[in-house]
């Protein structure tokens, strides 16, 4: 049946509403935001710097939503834990900026806090465990699975060292240094040939600033990948300073760059090639996959890279 000039019109302008509206519809579904939440409150580190450098280097890139949950202080009584409660299960990933102490008689969260972070993160939660945060929770078995590597004693468990072939070296138990580190330095970072999503892409050397370079660290050192090492001028070994592992579903992320102290300036914290791996290292631990791209400022081998945090 032939169509009139006017039903032509008609059902033209009706197509065109409704691709009007599938295209708005289109725009508007963009990818949800990551959702992150820092927890800090605690820390022999300036923890209030590094939570806002965190912060400011993951909401820049436009993929996170960042909330803070800051625990009681130090020498807050007993009754204030009682109320601290932090909901992991509503976010996709957790960043752990606290650190009560290396030792048995370090400041521990609440058993019920602990228990909830392990089945999260069991469940599928992204854990990323920020600079010293390693040294926490010595007494806790299941952070140590899920570190891998920690501030402990030679006694502790195994350590990990890296050859120059890049091959993973395990130090035995009971054996090789102690955790600790030189002063602050700029050095290069090396990334492992591993084709992880965190460093794919990255160049194989670049420089970092002012860094404190840690070594001597050790732990269960089981089914980690390690993605980037340091050579250290206090044990001439090169030493891991980014892994990661899975435990359960989950996803953990673990980095000891990232130093802060009060009253230091913190240039590395604007160095790009940090500001990278830990952006790509959050999105990994949220979503099993990375999509930030290495920017073309990255640092190379000789000379650092900076981008200031306001």
């Amino acid at each position: 049946m032939p169509i009139s000039r006017r039903q032509f019109t008609l059902r033209s302008l009706a197509a065109l509403a409704i691709a009007r509206t599938q295209g708005s519809v289109a725009i508007a579904a963009q990818p949800p935001k990551i959702r992150v939440l820092i927890v800090d409150g605690i820390n022999n580190h300036d923890w209030k710097t590094a939570t806002h450098g965190i912060t400011k280097i993951l909401t820049r890139t436009g993929l996170f939503t960042v909330d803070i949950s800051t625990t009681p202080l130090r020498e807050a009584p007993a009754s204030a834990w009682e109320t601290w409660r932090p909901t992991f299960a509503g976010y996709n990933v957790v960043v752990n900026n606290f650190n009560g102490g290396d030792s048995a008689k370090g400041i521990q969260w609440p058993a019920d806090v602990e228990a909830s972070l392990e089945a999260y993160v069991r469940g599928g939660g992204g854990l990323v465990v920020y600079h010293a945060a390693n040294n926490a929770f010595t007494p806790w078995q299941a952070y140590n699975e899920m570190i891998g590597l920690g501030w402990r004693p030679a006694t502790f468990g195994p350590g990990i060292t890296i050859a120059d072939d890049d091959s993973v070296v395990v130090i035995p138990q009971g054996t090789g240094h102690g955790p600790g580190h030189p002063n602050m330095l700029d050095f290069q970072v090396h990334v492992r040939n591993t084709h992880h999503p965190i460093i794919e892409g990255m160049p194989p050397v670049w420089m970092h600033p002012f860094e404190q370079l840690t070594h001597g660290q050790h732990g269960p050192a089981s089914n980690l990948i390690i993605l980037t090492y340091a050579h250290s001028p206090v044990t001439n070994q090169n030493e891991p300073m980014d892994w990661v592992r899975t435990y359960g579903s989950g996803r953990v992320y673990t980095t000891m760059l990232g130093h802060t102290w009060a009253g230091d300036p913190c240039p590395n914290l604007d160095c790009v090639g940090f500001q990278t791996l830990l952006a790509r290292g959050v999105q990994w631990a949220a979503t099993g996959r990375v999509t930030i791209a290495i920017p073309p400022d990255f640092p190379g081998p000789d000379k650092a890279s900076l981008n200031k945090l306001t």
